[in-house]
C-alpha cells in the first residue's frame, strides 16, 4: 500500500516502508521526491518520523518494498537515521517479486557513529 502513495515523478523509483513499533502499531511510509534531489526524503525515514512524532520510541522491524528485481538495500542517511532511532532492528527488503531478505541494521552500518562517540568526546573534553 505504501508503495502505491509513492511520489517519484523524477527516478520512478517507488519506495514503501512499513515500521512495526514493539507495541504491534505499524507505521507506513513513501519515498516523497522533488526537484531538488537533495531535499528528497526516503520511505523509511518518513515511517520512522511518522512514529516518533505519534510518541512511539521502540521498533522491532522494517520491511521496505520496491519494484526492483534486485534487494533495495537503505541510502546512508537512512541507515543512520534508523541506527539512531531505531538500534539493531531486523531490516526486510522485499524485491519486485515479492521475495524477502532479512539482515540485521548493524550489518548494513557495521561502524555507525551514535550516542556512544557523543559521550567518549564529552567526558575527555572534562
Amino acid at each position: 500500500m505504501a508503495k502505491r502513495r509513492a511520489y517519484a515523478p523524477y527516478s520512478r523509483f517507488r519506495v514503501g516502508a512499513a515500521l512495526l513499533a514493539s507495541n504491534g502499531r505499524i507505521y507506513s511510509g513513501c519515498n516523497i521526491e522533488i526537484s531538488t534531489f537533495a531535499l528528497t526524503i526516503c520511505a523509511e525515514r518518513t515511517a520512522i518520523f511518522k512514529a516518533i512524532s505519534e510518541g512511539d520510541r521502540n521498533f522491532k522491524a522494517i520491511a521496505v518494498v520496491s519494484d526492483d528485481p534486485d534487494y533495495t538495500p537503505p541510502c546512508g542517511a537512512c541507515r543512520q537515521v534508523l541506527m539512531d532511532l531505531a538500534g539493531n532492528i531486523d531490516f526486510l527488503m522485499v524485491n519486485g517479486a515479492g521475495k524477502v531478505k532479512i539482515v540485521k541494521l548493524k550489518k548494513l552500518l557495521p561502524h555507525a557513529f551514535g550516542q556512544r562517540n557523543l559521550e567518549r568526546t564529552r567526558k575527555t573534553k572534562k
